[in-house]
């Protein structure tokens, strides 16, 4: 009975284990909430299957180890989806945190264990028996499945993006996993550290566990650190790829208006010309000549007038893209005249904000009563007291803030608000974030008087 009711528990903390696995894989792959359930199910039947050709076959453990590696890999291959390479990077990092945390767990666990046998219960060379294992073990899965839940709520930045070089970033995964099936079939066949002395069977086995855990303690380390550095490039290459974005388009936005004034230069002849085809009556050539007079000047005139040149080109580009996505378009903007603020950094705000609202937009449920999506934009900007104050509503499901006041979980707003805080730091100013009725809104306050260094003093 003692026996049935430790493979008992063994079986529910295993689909503990399952159920934060499938959670970890859902953060960075997409599945229905079938194929996730199904995917609990294969791995349970497989693990089941696993334990039974170990115990009546003779299966060696490192046989064992690896068919559940490879279980577990297709299982993610099969019944998520998104690219092999990503698969096999996220299947990579679950194993890998499984390893450690689990053989981390079981050895310092043995290790106290065994030291409280042989201080307080007298015994001079304790051994675990198969419950005492399987209380380890259980311990240890539950602990191993905490770590995953924590990773999938709080995923890994650089597993988001579309990056080629999956496989690259997996072989420190795999080399981690190889090395411990090594270590653990060595265990399998005897005590793999020994105390190198004659201080006994209990010394060897204290040596052991210790040894294990420490390099366990050491690989999750190093495993930490590799995941926090990568992720930390991730995010400066996005932030880096958003800026130059904004520099390509500030640029493309200069060289339109380049051709605007090299318009207005060549009026007074405009003039002179359609002057004579309009006398002529020569309706097609006349209609001709002011369609080569539009495309000459690059873009046309819009319905935003700000005040500055270059955000209304930007407007009327981002406003052109909003009617495109059927959604719906309100702006009020005066920027002031006054040049506290570059026309390049005015870019990087409007440009950034703007495109993540259109994103989070376009992300709504399509709705058939109206056929067209519900979104709106609203962008308000204006000078109140000696500051420029700009804010932007947009519909939007669920709020992401990256480096900014909220840092809710979603995918709609995503790290362009890096460059919208550095300028806003740039210009001591603040950044407000909210999300409240489905509508997310950021406001952002600027002083642009001289004199004024605090934001928060000026209004």
């Amino acid at each position: 009975m003692a026996e049935l009711a430790g493979s008992f528990i063994v079986v529910l903390c295993y689909m503990c284990y399952l159920w934060t696995a499938k959670k970890f894989c859902k953060a960075y792959l997409e599945s229905s909430r079938m194929q996730e359930w199904v995917f609990v199910l294969v791995l349970f039947a497989g693990w089941i299957l696993q334990n039974i050709m170990s115990k009546y076959c003779g299966v060696p453990n490192i046989v064992y180890d690896l068919s559940g590696h490879f279980f577990l890999l297709g299982a993610v291959a099969l019944l998520f989806r998104g690219t092999m390479e990503k698969k096999v990077l996220v299947s990579s990092m679950l194993i890998t945190v499984t390893i450690l945390v689990e053989n981390f767990c079981a050895s310092c666990y043995s290790c106290l264990y065994l030291i409280w046998l042989h201080t307080q219960k007298d015994i001079p060379v304790p051994f675990l028996n198969e419950w005492e294992m399987n209380l380890i073990l259980c311990i240890s899965l539950l602990t191993g499945s905490l770590a995953v839940y924590l990773l999938s709520i709080h995923p890994a930045s650089f597993f988001s993006g579309k990056t080629k070089r999956c496989i690259v970033l997996a072989v420190p995964f795999f080399m981690i996993i190889a090395v411990f099936d090594v270590a653990n079939w060595g265990a399998g066949y005897g005590i793999l550290v020994r105390s190198g002395g004659n201080l006994g069977l209990y010394y060897d086995q204290i040596f052991s566990n210790a040894g294990f855990g420490i390099f366990a303690l050491l690989s999750m380390l190093a495993i930490g650190f590799y995941v926090l550095g990568m992720d930390k490039i991730y995010l400066e290459q996005r932030k880096s790829s958003q800026y130059f974005a904004q520099v390509a388009a500030y640029q493309i936005l200069e060289e339109q208006y380049s051709q605007l004034e090299r318009l207005r230069h060549d009026m007074k002849n405009h003039i002179i010309a359609l002057g004579g085809l309009l006398e002529n009556k020569e309706w097609e050539k006349m209609r001709s000549y002011l369609k080569n007079m539009e495309e000459g000047a690059g873009i046309r005139t819009g319905e935003e007038v700000t005040g500055n040149q270059v955000v209304d080109a930007l407007l009327e580009q981002k406003r052109k893209a909003a009617e495109e996505k059927n959604i719906l378009w309100e702006c009020d903007v005066q920027v002031p005249k006054s040049r506290c603020i570059s026309e390049f950094d005015l870019c990087v705000l409007f440009g950034n904000i703007l495109d993540n609202a259109l994103e989070a937009c376009e992300r709504l449920p399509y709705s058939e009563a109206t056929d067209r999506k519900r979104g709106f934009i609203k962008i308000q900007a204006k000078v109140v007291k000696h500051c420029f104050l700009l804010e932007v509503q947009n519909s939007a499901e669920e709020p992401y803030v990256h480096g900014a006041a909220d840092r809710k979980n979603s995918k709609i707003h995503g790290v362009g608000l890096l460059n919208v805080n550095d300028v806003v730091n740039r210009y001591n100013g603040v950044v407000n974030i909210n999300f409240q009725n489905a509508v997310f809104t950021i406001s952002i306050l600027i002083p642009i008087n001289a004199d004024v260094h605090d934001s928060k003093q000026a209004v």
